[in-house]
């Protein structure tokens, strides 16, 4: 009798991130220990999830029971892991269906996943850790606004930004105020609310983590170098468009403020499994939490892998641990 455990492993999603998504899965899926586990890549993708077998058939999950189906065989799932960027993987919306199926899966809860993806919330949760933050300005749609007095208010650069997406898209850095309109049309082409914050000048740096009910991984810093005039999404994912150190050159005193409010910031916003805290490092040495990732990018070139490489952990053991954290 198999006594592998049967992993659906969630890729794809609906979001713009869904490309990005699909190739870090294909990725990721090949670090999991083969003897101890069963793989699934199933894509989930506006409202059907599919799952291709070796010789490029096609069956389709039973939403209704997360089942599969494969050649007359009935397949059902211990443990879900997802790897979704953006909706919906780490909105709350399969963290929700997971919930109420009753199968253990890689994230935080719905609630943590809620707060987690909304940048507003999110920045509210973590202001409880003391962590520094820049100042904002929220639209929804419909309201009326005055660019003149959004500059005003934050002055100018300033980052125009879905208040829920992920990857820097929609993002725009403005230096004029006639730029505003454009890029808060652009940001609400990705989001209904538009969260428009404050420039914070410094070295950006992330931080991995992961705290399971036996042991706490606060990872090495990565610095991120930008070719551009900030880590935007040609940036990330262009070749040769940005740097990323690690470990990055940094004093003893500010990793120990990084990982002190990357543990905090986690705890705050009730995380689970893998996560990524990004930052701003100001002149003065002073910590600006950007936002929290909890389904980072885990194929080889991905910040958390390399920072784990650097750690001297290995993928497939920290793999395992997340699961087994949850089961």
């Amino acid at each position: 009798m198999d006594k592998r455990l049967n992993i659906a492993f969630l890729a794809g999603g609906d979001s713009s991130e869904r490309e990005i998504a699909l190739g870090s899965a294909a990725q990721t899926i090949n670090s999991f220990k083969k003897e101890r586990y069963n793989l699934y890549m199933i894509d989930v993708h506006c409202g059907k999830w599919t799952y291709k077998d070796n010789n490029g058939a096609e069956w389709l999950v039973d939403q209704n029971d997360f089942s599969l189906t494969v050649s007359g065989e009935r397949i059902t799932f211990d443990y879900a892991f997802i790897m979704i960027h953006g909706t919906p993987g780490e909105d709350g919306k399969l963290q929700a269906y997971l919930q109420m199926q009753g199968v253990p899966f890689s994230t935080g809860d719905m609630a943590s996943s809620v707060i987690t993806f909304d940048k507003t919330t999110c920045k509210l949760a973590a202001a409880r850790t003391g962590v520094a933050l820049a100042r904002e300005v929220l639209l929804s749609r419909g309201d009326k606004w005055s660019a003149e007095e959004i500059v005003g208010r934050l002055g100018l650069p300033i980052f125009v930004k879905p208040n829920a997406s992920g990857s820097s898209c929609g993002v725009t850095r403005v230096t004029d105020v006639a730029q505003l309109p454009e890029a808060i049309e652009k940001a609400f082409s990705e989001s209904s609310e538009v969260l428009i914050e404050e420039m914070i000048s410094g070295r950006e740096v992330a931080c991995g983590v992961l705290i399971t009910k036996k042991k706490e991984y606060l990872l090495p810093v990565t610095e991120v170098v930008s070719k551009n005039a900030y880590f935007d999404y040609e940036a990330k994912y262009t070749p040769g468009m940005a740097a990323e150190i690690t470990p990055a050159d940094l004093s003893d005193e500010i990793v120990e403020k990084l990982h002190y409010f990357t543990r905090a910031i986690y705890r705050a916003c009730r995380c689970r499994g893998l996560a990524r805290v990004d930052f701003i490092i100001t002149p003065e040495g002073t910590p600006y939490m950007i936002e929290i990732n909890t389904v980072p990018g885990m194929s080889s070139g991905s910040i958390v892998p390399k920072q784990l490489r650097a750690a001297g952990l290995d993928l497939s053991d920290i793999l395992d641990e997340v699961i087994e954290d949850t089961l």
